[in-house]
């Protein structure tokens, strides 16, 4: 699977990628902006634009005609925003790229932000959060890492607050968009099974060519200076208890960072995984449990989510069991055959996500836009070959340590049931 990319002239990186599949696309327009480039005032922003942009822009008026535009192709659409970068996506059939080119750029380029909608909106983002405060296996990712980064924009919550999203106006956006919305701060992605008949890069030239750059905001670094557990304790009436448990880790720049998917893969990343066994099969403590390593450009984590039996022993159990397995692997406890499991399990699931053109344009467009570079499916799956089983032991032993763990929990617990004590390797 081959990426050809294009830098059109206002300095757009354009990705095309050719699967020589199904005459379907997905195009997405990857925009580095997210609520780590957010302050106390505008958190949200990044998120409540996403919505915005689907409200109406200078060609397509409405969010009626821009949905019916798209689905009287036949063609699916949405957007996501994370914490590092925005992104907005159409499925569709290649016949009706021209027009599936035009609705994103007309969105992201000329979005109306009309008063009456923008206040309208607030009531939908209200709502919104109030969906993810009552989704607690949802809410506990950022949860944890809002104990990871407390006092730093990337320990926000991306929809922000019901107190700062009902304070915005037209002006928060149209400041927000000069911050950060320039093409040089942006990667078009089209993926694929292509039409010889179209001059993809000419399509997208012509819709994106008045597109201008700007001064791109930066965001604040995290300092990192913890020097012991972290234990965030959010009470809730809940039918389960649900926790984060992790550490620190690495940024995407660390090429350490194959060895750690590998040791989440081996820790809890299947049916089949050490927590997977040890919490639910063996013990039946929790329903759901999964180790996964999130990356962002200057720090990183590393962390187990886990639903368990609303019991405070049984709780405490749990946690004891995660630890015990984590300082096990750090012991070098990890066989040949887990090893290997570990590298197939990565490599099976990578190549079938991207079956998917969705999976594809997201794959390459992240990497260009976020660490400067496409990556090759091939060639990431030949980093993780290159894994060495000592290499996984040397990160679990500089990633496990005590003054890098921390611990977020929302259920019926009260402060200071859970303690520092219990979170002992």
């Amino acid at each position: 699977m081959k990426a050809d990319i294009v830098t059109l002239p206002n300095k757009l990186h354009v990705v095309l990628v050719d699967t020589k599949a199904f005459p379907t696309q997905t195009t997405i327009l990857l925009v580095g902006a997210g609520s780590r480039y957010e302050n106390k005032l505008n958190n949200g922003v990044a998120h409540f634009f996403e919505h915005m942009a689907f409200k109406g822009s200078k060609k397509y008026p409405n969010s009626f005609v821009i949905s019916s535009t798209i689905e009287s192709l036949g063609g699916y659409f949405n957007a996501f925003t994370s914490k590092d970068h925005t992104g907005y996506w159409i499925k569709g059939t290649n016949e009706h790229f021209s027009t599936i080119i035009d609705v994103i750029a007309d969105m992201v380029l000329n979005p109306l932000l009309i008063d009456e909608e923008i206040e309208r909106e607030k009531g939908v983002i209200v709502e919104e959060i109030n969906l993810y405060e009552d989704t607690p296996y949802r809410k506990i990712g950022e949860l944890f890492e809002e104990v990871l980064y407390r006092g730093n924009p990337l320990g926000y919550d991306i929809a922000g607050t019901k107190d700062t999203v009902t304070k915005f106006t037209r002006k928060t956006f149209v400041d927000y968009i000069a911050q950060l919305y320039h093409p040089k701060n942006a990667v078009l992605v089209v993926a694929g099974g292509f039409s010889k008949a179209l001059d993809y890069k000419a399509i997208i030239e012509e819709k994106f060519q008045g597109w201008k750059n700007g001064k791109r905001g930066m965001f604040e670094k995290v300092q990192e200076n913890q020097t012991k557990p972290q234990v965030l304790i959010k009470h809730k009436k809940t039918e389960q208890t649900h926790f984060g448990l992790g550490f620190r880790a690495y940024p995407f720049s660390d090429k350490r960072k194959y060895a750690a998917s590998l040791l989440a893969a081996i820790l809890g990343g299947g049916m089949s995984s050490r927590l997977f066994i040890e919490v639910r099969e063996r013990r039946g403590l929790c329903y759901y449990i999964s180790t996964n390593r999130e990356a962002y450009e200057d720090v990183g984590n590393f962390v187990t989510h886990a639903g368990v039996t609303n019991n405070l022993t049984k709780t405490k159990e749990a946690i004891q069991v995660i630890l015990k397995e984590h300082s096990k692997v750090a012991a070098g406890d990890i066989t040949k055959e887990e090893f290997i499991k570990a590298k197939e399990l990565i490599k099976g699931r990578t190549l079938l996500s991207l079956e998917d053109s969705y999976n594809v344009s997201t794959f390459f467009g992240t990497k260009l836009l976020l660490e400067g570079e496409i990556v090759s499916p091939a060639q990431m799956i030949g980093e993780v070959e290159k894994v060495s089983l000592d290499a996984v032991v040397s990160v679990a032993q500089d990633l496990f340590k005590p003054e890098k763990l921390n611990f977020a929990v929302i259920g019926p617990l009260e402060e200071g049931e859970i303690t520092e004590a219990d979170l002992k390797l």
